[in-house]
């Protein structure tokens, strides 16, 4: 079973997710910091793969991004420093990522080598929906990858049906139409939009993203969903750190408790 079903079965609410960019703050700490959420209490983590024009991110992560590509980080060093990992975590592992490093890559050598190192799902923000269903669902699924397709406020109830029905593991839920990091989330949009869900039943879980930044954004976004992932703030807690196994453990413990 695929760890992300595992977790969503185990656990309905309250799921902290943490993305951080491979590669930020330097070039060798990806694998420390994955191990070090593991041991502070997250569920789920999100790597981010670098990229030159991350189109859907604010400003903390497009300079994350910017300072990893500067370090020499690639799609390719992710996976070989990751080749490992399951022998130092558990946790369900999920690569995020824009279509183009990927399709550069080779798409099917990817999936193969994503699977081989223990990655769970991928999230590629700007890979269309119908494309993935008609391309490359068969290589994913074949590889026992997840896609985790993204909803927004704006999306249609006839496609939000569509996605449910087509989606595994849950769904990212994005909590407005701004960049990642530009403002916190606002309740009143998250609860129109968990009423329209409510309204479709649909049936797959959903993390809330963009906005959650602290102990009160993450509570509220677990009031409509499953739980919410947290991208920027993380990132500024550990972007001038100086010890990481303290920074991450407190930044935690800061959600947490």
């Amino acid at each position: 079973m695929n760890r992300i079903h595992h977790l969503f079965e185990s656990k309905s609410e309250n799921i902290l997710s943490v993305y951080f960019t491979a590669g930020y703050p330097n070039l060798n700490d990806t694998e420390n910091i994955i191990v070090e959420l593991e041991n502070s209490g997250v569920d789920l983590i999100e790597i981010g793969i670098p990229f030159s024009d991350p189109v859907a991110d604010g400003p903390v992560i497009q300079s994350s991004s910017q300072t990893a590509l500067e370090n020499g980080m690639t799609l390719n060093l992710i996976l070989t420093q990751l080749k490992d990992i399951r022998t130092k975590v558990k946790l369900p592992l999920i690569l995020m990522g824009y279509v183009n490093p990927i399709l550069q890559y080779g798409v099917e050598k990817f999936c193969t080598e994503a699977s081989q190192i223990g990655i769970d799902a991928v999230i590629i923000p700007d890979l269309p929906f119908d494309l993935y269903e008609k391309k490359y669902k068969k290589l994913f699924e074949s590889n026992n990858l997840l896609n985790i397709n993204l909803i927004t406020p704006r999306t249609s109830p006839k496609r939000l049906k569509k996605i449910d029905k087509a989606s595994k593991g849950f769904m990212y839920m994005v909590s407005s139409s701004s960049t990642t990091g530009t403002k916190q989330v606002e309740n009143l949009v998250l609860s129109d939009f968990a009423s329209k869900i409510a309204i479709l039943k649909l049936k797959t879980p959903r993390l809330i993203g963009f906005g959650i930044s602290n102990k009160t954004t993450f509570e509220n976004a677990c009031k409509f969903s499953s739980g919410a992932i947290i991208g920027t703030a993380f990132i500024n807690a550990i972007s001038s750190s100086q010890d990481l196994s303290k920074s991450i453990y407190n930044f935690i413990k800061s959600i947490r408790e």
